[in-house]
């Protein structure tokens, strides 16, 4: 894994774009441009990203413990990528691909995954809570025992979704196809489950 840490400012300026395999971890990249780098497999644990354009490829990254509030997700490629301990509030990842993501137990809560690719991501035990999830893909992924409330799911596609113990308490669960979803014990008060 190459160590770039004497190589922050010209990592914060997007000049650098290939940083695949890069130990980034513990690193003050708050704000940086990584817009089209690719950082697969990339160490950024514990690295302060707030702020961050990360619309780029970091395909199996480890982001365990980082700070990345108000970070810049859209369209990025995170298929395999690791999440856990995240500080995610006002984090957008409309249309990223997360196919894949370990993401369990993580705090998301009110933030925008508009058109996300979630197919067989673990978010199990997450805080969904008034998170956006509209027309995303959903199939396979594992949302048992997550806090869904108030969440936004219309359009969605959930095939095979586990949602067990999940809470989907007055979410919004429209045009959402849910074929197969296992839906064990969670709790669906004030959800109508109109599918099509």
């Amino acid at each position: 894994m190459t160590d770039f840490t004497s190589q922050v400012s010209d990592i914060q300026a997007g000049q650098i774009k290939d940083l695949r395999g890069a130990n980034l971890a513990g690193l003050d990249l708050a704000g940086a441009d990584l817009s089209n780098a690719d950082l697969s497999g990339a160490n950024l644990s514990g690295a302060n990203l707030r702020k961050a354009n990360l619309r780029c490829k970091l395909r199996g990254a480890d982001l365990t413990g980082a700070n990345l509030t108000q970070v810049d997700f859209r369209n990025a490629d995170l298929r395999g990528a690791t999440f856990g301990e995240n500080s995610l509030q006002g984090a957008t990842f409309a249309g990223a691909v997360l196919a894949g993501a370990l993401m369990s137990r993580v705090n998301v809560s009110t933030v925008d995954f508009r058109g996300a690719d979630f197919r067989g991501t673990n978010l199990v035990g997450s805080d969904l809570s008034q998170a956006d999830l509209s027309a995303v893909n959903g199939t396979g992924a594992d949302f048992s025992q997550a806090d869904l409330e108030a969440a936004i799911l219309s359009g969605a596609v959930m095939r095979g979704a586990n949602f067990t113990g999940a809470n989907l308490l007055c979410s919004e669960v429209v045009q959402t196809q849910l074929d197969g979803a296992i839906l064990t014990n969670c709790c669906l008060e004030g959800t109508p489950l109109m599918q099509y």
